[in-house]
């Protein structure tokens, strides 16, 4: 009985010693391995900051990187915006007092004046570089980028002397400064600061314009709205033909559109100039008053039948269905801002932007060019309208033959919007097959160019 618990004690107290020296091992075990991995993490970190070139301790360059991007408050950000808008404001005005005032022109015209390289050519200040140089020194620090060899170089023009005309280097350093005036006026209207106007910010830019331009003062103010809306449209139409709803400042500068909108300042402007400039009142007020006109139910909006009067009344049907397919249009009825799409279009038919509009209007099927299929389409209206009018229609396949050989495709019997611009006839094409009024004076051309002549024959002998 004695031995007996003797064997189990010490058969226990082995046991024991067995379990310890597991669990021993075990602890040593773990331990080894989050050792390990340390040791692992420490080098990675190392190597991969090594490799990558991340050692910021060892790169002082680090700090010297720009920020390439700077996120746009959000709109709950009230306080961020405000700070962005005032550094904005500020930045603009530094730019702005960097550039010549009026005082300063004055101030350079004299000092060219003073300098001028004698002899004059035909009545016609000149100046050579040496004399430029000259100018330059008395000018000041604003004038400096104006006097450089680059620009006398691109002023200059083989003359016997050397020498530039100062009133075309004037010019051009008021052009310059008009163009930077002009850039930073629009952009106290670029809300976001990313180089872009909306509609809105334009129409706000060309609001605020019109007290300034003394030959939209017959303009009532109740109808600014209207002539705000005509103006932008032509912005839009031309340079956002991908109707992205934003126009690049640096494009509005480069188009012309501003220099016919700030003829505008002009008391003298002529009437045929005016009638000619989009932005003039008469202008204005002559497309509006064709869309009232047009407005026969008074309702605001032009339906397929009121827009079938426009010009001379011979627009095929099947052409103003596809515009009120295409366009925009508020219960089958179109507005003010459509139709000077399609005035637009019509009135500027040599234009690529106007080509583009009028190019979808008849790519019925979609599939970026026109075939036999879309020409014929829109020609059996034409036909149409001929025998109504009891005109002898003409064949198809005859148009069709003129047409390819007008645009000479490159792809045969594929017309497309590049070959209709390169083409340089994309306009006639297009006005025979949507208008019979366009069409008849393009098969007549030969007759009524023989009745001018005629004409003037006439006139001559009186």
């Amino acid at each position: 009985m004695t031995m007996t618990l003797i064997d189990q004690g010490v058969r226990n107290v082995a046991n024991f010693r067995r379990k310890l020296k597991t669990c021993l091992e075990i602890n040593t075990a773990t331990e080894s391995k989050e050792k390990s991995q340390l040791e692992e993490l420490e080098l990675f970190t190392k190597y991969y900051q090594l490799w990558k070139g991340n050692n910021v301790q060892n790169n002082n360059t680090y700090y010297s990187i720009p920020k390439f991007y700077c996120q746009l408050p959000l709109e709950e950000e009230i306080l961020l915006q405000k700070v962005r808008e005032e550094a904005r404001a500020l930045f603009l005005q530094r730019r702005s007092r960097v550039l010549l005032g009026n005082e300063e022109l004055q101030h350079l015209w004299f000092l060219l004046d003073k300098h001028h390289t004698p002899p004059l050519v035909a009545d016609e200040q000149m100046i050579n570089y040496h004399d430029f140089l000259k100018v330059a020194e008395q000018a000041g620090s604003k004038c400096k980028s104006f006097f450089t060899a680059t620009i006398f170089g691109k002023l200059y023009q083989n003359e016997n002397y050397g020498r530039i005309p100062i009133m075309q280097f004037f010019n051009y350093v008021m052009r310059k400064v008009w163009l930077h005036q002009t850039r930073i006026g629009l952009s106290l209207y670029d809300v976001t600061g990313l180089g872009y106007l909306k509609e809105t910010d334009l129409e706000n830019y060309i609001l605020e314009l019109i007290p300034t331009l003394p030959r939209l003062n017959i303009l009532e103010r109740s109808f600014y709205s209207f002539y705000v809306c005509t103006a932008v449209r032509k912005f839009f139409f031309f340079l956002d033909p991908m109707r992205t709803g934003k126009i690049k400042i640096l494009d509005i500068l480069a188009c012309g559109f501003l220099d016919n909108l700030l003829e505008l300042r002009d008391e003298e402007l002529s009437k045929e100039m005016q009638e000619s400039n989009w932005f003039s009142a008469p202008s204005a007020l002559r497309v509006y008053g064709q869309y009232l006109n047009l407005d026969k139910d008074h309702n605001g909006m032009l339906s397929k039948e009121e827009l079938s009067r426009y010009g001379t009344g011979t627009l095929t049907d099947v052409f103003l269905d596809r515009i009120f397919q295409e366009c925009l249009t508020y219960d089958g009825e179109m507005d003010y801002k459509t139709y000077l799409d399609f005035v637009l279009a019509l009135e500027n038919r040599k234009e690529p932007q106007s080509l583009q509009y009028l190019f979808r209007i008849l790519d019925v099927q979609q599939k970026g060019y026109l075939d036999t299929f879309s020409l014929n389409y829109f020609y059996r209206a034409i036909q149409e309208q001929m025998k109504r009018h009891k005109q002898e229609p003409i064949l198809f396949e005859d148009v069709r033959d003129e047409i390819f050989d007008m645009v000479k495709p490159k792809e045969p019997f594929k017309i497309t919007l590049q070959d209709l611009i390169h083409s340089g006839k994309g306009d006639t094409v297009l006005s025979i097959l949507i208008d019979l009024n366009d069409f008849w004076t393009y098969e007549n051309r030969e007759y009524i160019v023989l009745d001018g002549s005629k004409e003037e024959d006439e006139i001559y002998k009186i």
